[in-house]
């Protein structure tokens, strides 16, 4: 079984044309993609977790 896409946050902020600063106040808001941190501290989402962000955000637009 394949692992599932572990995105780095520079990644996902790229990707959302978002900072730092924004996204962790949309995490505090509970409306951002659910994260995981390593034991290292990093952190990482997972590419279901942001694709199915992106489209409860289009639904919400709609």
């Amino acid at each position: 079984m394949a692992r599932p896409k572990m995105l780095k946050l520079g990644e996902v902020l790229e990707e959302i044309d978002m900072s730092r600063a924004a996204f962790y106040r949309m995490r505090a808001r509970g409306q951002a993609p659910r994260i995981q941190k390593l034991p290292n501290g990093h952190v990482r989402v997972s590419r279901a977790d942001l694709d199915s962000w992106w489209e409860r955000c289009e639904e919400r637009a709609a």
